[in-house]
């Protein structure tokens, strides 16, 4: 489990006052309005905390205010980079409900014990999301998240468990 939660990358600036453009990946682009405060990751891996002093919104970008940045030359170096928050600023999960990153890497077992291998990465699609599983010396398996086929998330110890239904393995 990771201790920062992604919810947006910078992707532009926005006049010369040292506004910036998020595209969120969040699934509300209005939950920026209740956050205080982010964490901008620089290139070397380091994050810079601001706080947040003004939000607007415009085509399904958050515009944010930085505390403490009121030039464009002040911001625009970063750029491409992602904007975190801390678990504690999270929306609290409602029973069954998990974070995508905390299912990174587990562990993809079959309803009959088999180790398939693991999740590598979540595609977020208009109806469901899909597990892109990676396999030991095959392709990668695409695994859609619907009841017939996740029958369980366990993020403690980071395992899914799933019914492979016929065909899936073929594609």
């Amino acid at each position: 489990m990771t201790d920062y939660l992604r919810v947006g990358t910078y992707v532009n600036t926005h006049g010369v006052r040292g506004e910036i453009k998020v595209y969120p990946h969040t699934d509300d682009v209005m939950r920026f309005s209740d956050l205080k405060s982010v964490m901008l990751e620089t290139k070397d891996e380091k994050y810079i905390t601001y706080d947040i002093a003004g939000v607007k919104y415009h085509k399904n970008m958050a515009i944010l205010k930085l505390k403490g940045i009121d030039n464009i030359n002040d911001i625009e170096k970063y750029k491409g980079s992602d904007l975190y928050i801390t678990r504690e600023q999270a929306v609290p999960l409602e029973e069954g409900e998990y974070f995508i990153c905390d299912i990174i890497g587990a562990d993809v077992i079959t309803d009959d014990g088999v180790n398939i291998g693991i999740i590598k990465e979540v595609l977020q699609t208009g109806a469901n999301d899909v597990y892109i599983v990676k396999r030991t010396g095959e392709k990668d398996l695409l695994i859609p998240v619907i009841p017939d086929c996740v029958l369980d998330v366990d993020t403690e110890n980071s395992c899914v468990k799933v019914h492979l239904i016929p065909g899936l393995t073929d594609l």
